[in-house]
């Protein structure tokens, strides 16, 4: 038998319906208006002469460790206006008109192209022109046929003051791509866009970037401006305070002068990096406010690779400064002890092949410190076959070659410790113990970055800790501790020592600081060799740890040390 239902079940099953129902046409309504009649409400907005206008914040500065401006932004002017009026064949005539009247070669398909590139919906507002100064503004206005659907609209645009002297450290702004758009979905970008895309502008756009704005205003039927119906101020992108200290940078670079090449510097104790100068380089306030496509084309062609951040993104085999890694590995494995010494003629025959000393007429008995000291290519010939290859990458990897540093800086390259595996994958090769001898003093298969080099070396000097570089002063410092021996470490020191006071590194000495270090000459197979020198200071208690690479440089003794000596005392003691 059916249940029947009581009076206040029923109300509450009729009250359940009338909901249902209210929810039904509250859907339908939302559809029809929204689907259905969409076009027709955008037209009534637009009929009621409604525009929204996108108010751009002001990008964060960039500052260098001491409060000096590194990257900040000025005010410009842009000309905006709305596609129902711009894209009119009359408007598209008038705007080529007083364009090409002032100087500005802007033709009819290239406004459509500018606009239609921006389009959303016809109330939003569009950029037409970029970056005007109050003078080149004030010239169209004053043009009797100036439109009066093109409102100037004040922005700020970025500017470096440092020029070409931190490019590689800041990168720089342009305009986002479609493809960024589409990676960058849910973001809140729009075409027309200036987004970092490269350097620190890049790796922390987030909080460079700002907030836009947005303003409501009310025009009449000849679309001038009658009221502001209601306006979000934008939010300015925070200031981001680097490591970098400009006045080491300024000094690095005039070192370096008009050589290839790099010369990076990092506090030993917790990663801050207080130079790192890539030459060549160039100007991102050519990039920041825009290049022909032509002009981009000839920047990326150049053979001397002004884009490329040599210090984290070139490769080079590390040559004599390896030899501390070699030696570590063997007294860690127990191959070798302080005292063991090695005969040196000037060659090493291994088979039928002769591996020659850069000395040739030999070193004669050698111990490892003097085989540091010295530089001595037969001794390391010798330790690097005992050792073994397997031990000698294992090291490697452990103080950090073979991956990137951490750095916060986009295009960081790994460097390559190969081994016999790596080898066999690639060539379908066996490994020989010629590829150890090679490898031994930092030849062969293997490449390293500058800034590898330099962490390894800090690694020594801080007494085993792996130090993460950064810029940004804001971020956390890392610090991994290798739990390596205090006596090893000790040893190498003690040589590192030797070699700026009485050996291949003198040229780093005599500035006024104790520098300790290594120098180094690699083989390039396209010309003269490159010069190494990587060295601490002071000595006795190390607090910074620099880098010099010279391309096609020569010796590193002549080319490099000098150059990281003078940095080093510069860090140390400060400007003279």
């Amino acid at each position: 038998m059916p249940h029947r239902l009581d009076p206040g079940e029923k109300r509450i099953q009729a009250l359940a319906w009338l909901v249902l129902f209210s929810v039904f046409l509250l859907v339908l309504a939302l559809f029809r208006f929204q689907i259905l009649q969409s076009d027709k409400y955008i037209n009534l907005a637009a009929q009621n002469r409604l525009r929204f206008i996108r108010l751009p914040p002001s990008r964060g500065d960039i500052v260098d460790a001491n409060g000096a401006i590194l990257a900040t932004s000025m005010k410009v002017f842009d000309l905006i206006g709305y596609p129902q009026d711009l894209l009119k064949d009359e408007s598209i005539n008038i705007l080529e008109r007083v364009f090409l009247r002032h100087g500005i070669p802007f033709t009819k398909d290239k406004i459509k192209a500018t606009i239609k590139k921006q389009y959303s919906v016809p109330y939003n507002a569009v950029t037409v022109l970029s970056n005007l100064t109050i003078a080149q503004v004030s010239d169209l206005v004053s043009d009797p046929e100036y439109p009066e659907f093109l409102y100037p609209l004040p922005v700020m645009r970025r500017v470096y003051p440092t020029g070409n002297l931190l490019p590689h450290v800041l990168g720089y702004v342009g305009e986002i791509t479609k493809e960024e758009l589409e990676s960058l979905g849910g973001k809140g970008y729009r075409g027309g866009d200036i987004i970092g895309k490269a350097g620190v502008e890049l790796i922390y756009e987030d909080q460079l970037r700002g907030e836009y704005g947005e303003e409501a205003i009310e025009v009449d039927a000849r679309g001038r401006r009658v009221r502001v119906v209601d306006r979000k101020e934008p939010v300015p992108g925070d200031r981001i305070a680097l490591t970098i200290d400009l006045n080491a940078q300024s000094y690095a670079a005039s070192l370096l002068g008009d050589r290839k090449g790099v010369v990076f510097a990092m506090d030993v104790r917790n990663g801050d990096v207080k130079v790192l100068y890539s030459y060549p380089g160039y100007d991102p306030n050519a990039l920041a406010w825009g290049l022909s496509s032509k002009e981009w084309a000839l920047m990326l062609k150049d053979k001397d690779k002004p884009m490329m951040n040599r210090t984290i993104s070139g490769t080079y085999p590390p040559a004599s400064t390896y030899k501390l890694l070699t030696a570590y590995a063997a007294l860690a494995e127990k191959k070798i002890t302080p005292s063991t010494t090695y005969y040196c003629p000037g060659a090493f025959k291994l088979g039928n092949r002769t591996f020659r000393c850069w000395k040739t007429t030999g070193h004669g008995t050698v111990n490892l410190e003097k085989a540091i000291r010295e530089s001595c290519d037969v001794y390391f010939y010798q330790v690097g076959l005992k050792t073994g290859i397997d031990a000698i990458t294992f090291w490697s990897r452990k103080f950090g070659l073979g991956s990137p540093t951490g750095i916060d800086l986009p295009g960081e390259a790994s460097g390559l410790v190969a081994d016999p595996v790596w080898k066999k994958r690639v060539f379908n090769e066996s490994w020989y113990p010629g590829d150890t001898v090679n490898y031994s003093i930092g030849q062969g298969f293997l490449l390293t970055t500058p800034i590898q080099m330099a962490r390894v070396f800090a690694a020594i000097a801080n007494g085993g800790k792996l130090v993460r570089p950064r810029l940004h002063a804001g971020r956390a410092v890392e610090v991994d501790d290798l739990g390596l021996s205090d006596r090893f470490l000790k040893i190498l020191r003690n040589a590192l020592y030797q070699v700026v006071k009485s050996g291949t590194g003198r040229l780093a000495g005599g500035y006024g600081v104790e520098v300790s270090g290594k120098t180094g000459t690699a083989q390039n197979p396209h010309g003269e060799d490159h010069a190494w020198f990587v060295g601490y200071a002071p000595s006795k208690k190390p607090e910074y740890v620099a880098v010099a690479l010279v391309e096609g440089g020569g010796h590193g003794s002549s080319a490099a040390a000098p150059i990281v000596g003078q940095v080093l005392s510069f860090l140390c003691r400060g400007p003279r």
